[in-house]
């Protein structure tokens, strides 16, 4: 398979995951997922009272500067550790 057709595989497995992954797992996958379908952040910070799309603004920030490939090899990596720890 292609990257982006493991990357697209990764993507439909994380959301059959018997367990609910932690928040801390979920941005880094959010960050990820961001980075290597959209490409570096292209928004405004969000406001501090809205703490959700503070905590995804924040984790697709951190990956500014990686590659779309780096991206999607290290999403699909992680899905794959999801997936060993919480079964689909």
């Amino acid at each position: 398979m292609t990257l982006e057709a493991d990357f697209n595989t990764a993507a439909e497995d994380v959301k059959k995951l018997k367990t609910r992954p932690t928040d801390e797992e979920l941005k880094e996958l959010y960050g990820l997922y961001k980075q290597a379908t959209v490409g570096d952040i292209n928004i405004e910070c969000p406001g501090t009272l809205d703490l959700k799309a503070k905590a995804k603004w924040e984790a697709w920030n951190l990956k500014k500067g990686l590659s779309k490939e780096d991206a999607m090899k290290a999403y699909i990596s992680k899905v794959k550790e999801m997936v060993e720890k919480y079964g689909i």
